[in-house]
């Protein structure tokens, strides 16, 4: 009765390692050939690189990176700490409106900053006919207004983080520092910001690595990186082996990040206990609560609800006459590609957490596959389409001619490698919650089904499946959103005629039509809102 269900376990232990092991040669592949493309000299484009643009190129990336690292961290840790340990109006309601911006995709916070901003903007033009000339006369187009502009989008990744560290260091401490004679400021100085630093690096991590992956953003203010330049190699150049190896200076400038993350913690890991401890807040002067209020107004103001608002006003001016078959059919893409990336994505992550549940000596080696967020969407998109050209080139033409067929490609242009690239970007992102779900599950379960005659299927189906359904949701939820928001993997992959809502924004906006823009940007933040209010709900817990 017993020997039953043990080898149906252990055939599943093997399917889901066998699975696994594919998922991470995966995510792994990509990496690996864009390291190969230096095998192949492109010299000609890289005297052209090195004498005109690669000494910008690395300027502009270096100098978005200190700006947008500095001012995250400014932000995200005041933001955090005045709602952590201040009281001052508005309080309770900036807590949670303070993560909104969250919503916003960075290149839609880009364009309506220029719309609003620019020369011919609301703005300065209702400065030019009431207040003078010169203060109508500005131009936006600077590097720190991008810097701004990712700031106002990325901030709530050290907010959230830093907040939840702060809620859960002991008020004993703080008030043992304030025993010991530190005051307000030196106790945040000296003991709070030290203890929160790991979650603080960890969120300032993230947008970088969002600022690297960035598309968008930086094309529509004409601001070089390394980004733009990968597309102008394979659209302007087509030649996508050099491409490739602009990739991997911008992958070197990921790895360097990530090691810098990782130096700073040392050994030290950011854990939040199971409750929160907190359990005072500092009184603050009437003018300083007020201007915490101000403060958070301004940042709220800037980073959600003007966009919001300017959207809307120019989705109403375009008129109904947008709600054509064209916004339907990109409207019918994204939810398409969307739902099924998240269910492949999820799926594969399922597979990996339970493979690193089995604590073997590979748990490590499917760790690894959770790279493929740290990958931009450029560089991903060049690995998959030399890797997928590879293929094609090597197996599955030679495989048509073998059997009489015409041969075609299989894989290169089609949704397959815009598929590959969604999952193998976002699988981290999935595996987050399914992970946490796994971890919730007592192993007296399984083992108790087992007992009674349980084979691995039914343990699956039985017991896991069930009681991570609040995880698998999440993940799907989260997953949908990032890929219907995803801009430069599925520009640079997506076959003939697969327009997506984020790909049409680009195009309008690279025309300067930002009314056509504004329904599809809409769009995304209202999908971008529901892992927000997640997030805001799972804080609030």
């Amino acid at each position: 009765m017993t020997a039953t269900p043990q080898r149906g376990v252990s055939a599943a232990v093997w399917l889901l390692r066998g699975v696994g092991l594919l998922a991470v040669l995966g995510v792994l592949a990509p990496i690996l050939v864009i390291v190969l493309s230096w095998s192949s000299e492109q010299t000609d484009i890289w005297q052209h690189l090195i004498a005109t643009q690669l000494g910008g190129l690395l300027a502009n990336t270096l100098t978005l990176l200190v700006g947008v690292g500095i001012s995250v961290s400014v932000l995200g840790i005041a933001l955090a700490w005045f709602t952590v340990m201040c009281d001052f109006p508005g309080r309770a309601w900036f807590e949670w409106l303070l993560m909104l911006p969250m919503a916003v995709p960075a290149y839609v916070m880009a364009f309506v900053t220029l719309g609003f901003f620019d020369f011919g903007g609301p703005l300065q033009s209702f400065l030019r006919a009431n207040v003078g000339q010169a203060y109508g006369s500005v131009d936006v187009r600077s590097e720190l207004t991008v810097i701004v502009v990712f700031s106002l989008v990325l901030y709530p990744y050290v907010y959230m983080l830093a907040r939840s560290a702060f809620l859960s260091q002991s008020s004993d401490t703080i008030e043992a520092a304030r025993v010991l004679g530190c005051n307000g400021w030196q106790a945040f100085f000296r003991v709070a910001l030290p203890m929160a630093r790991p979650a603080i690096i960890a969120g300032v991590s993230l947008a970088l690595m969002e600022t690297l992956a960035d598309f968008g953003t930086v094309a529509i203010f004409n601001y070089d990186t390394f980004t733009t330049a990968i597309y102008k190699s394979w659209f302007g150049f087509f030649n996508l082996q050099a491409a490739a190896q602009l990739a991997s200076i911008l992958l070197l400038f990921v790895a360097l990040t990530l090691f810098a993350e990782r130096r700073s913690r040392g050994g030290r890991r950011f854990v939040q206990g199971a409750r929160l401890q907190h359990r005072f807040r500092f009184a603050v002067a009437p003018f300083t609560a007020w201007l915490m209020t101000l403060v958070c107004s301004l940042v709220l103001l800037l980073a959600f609800l003007l966009p919001v608002v300017q959207l809307v006003s120019w989705a109403v001016a375009a008129g109904s006459a947008q709600l054509d078959r064209r916004f339907f059919e990109l409207l019918q893409h994204s939810l398409s590609l969307a739902g099924l990336a998240a269910l492949i994505t999820v799926a594969l992550a399922l597979v990996l957490a339970f493979n690193r549940r089995q604590k073997s000596r590979l748990s490590s080696i499917f760790g690894s596959a959770q790279l493929g967020y740290a990958l931009p969407g450029s560089v991903l998109a060049v690995g998959i389409m030399l890797s997928f050209t590879y293929i094609d080139n090597q197996f599955l033409i030679p495989l048509q001619r073998l059997f009489g067929m015409t041969p075609a490609p299989v894989l290169v242009g089609s949704l397959l490698t815009l598929l590959a690239a969604y999952w193998i970007r976002f699988l981290a992102v999935a595996s987050g919650p399914l992970e946490s779900g796994l971890e919730r599950i007592r192993p007296s379960l399984p083992e108790a089904a087992r007992t009674l005659g349980a084979s691995g299927g039914a343990l699956v189906w039985r017991i896991y499946l069930p009681m991570l359904r609040p995880g698998l949701l999440t993940a799907a939820v989260l997953v949908f959103v990032d890929v219907m928001k995803e801009m430069p993997a599925t520009l640079l992959l997506r076959p003939y005629g697969w327009d997506t809502l984020a790909v049409r924004i680009y195009e309008m906006t690279s025309e300067g039509q930002w009314q056509l823009a504004a329904l599809p940007a809409l769009a995304l933040v209202a999908a971008g809102l529901i892992p927000v209010i997640i997030s805001i709900r799972q804080s609030r817990h």
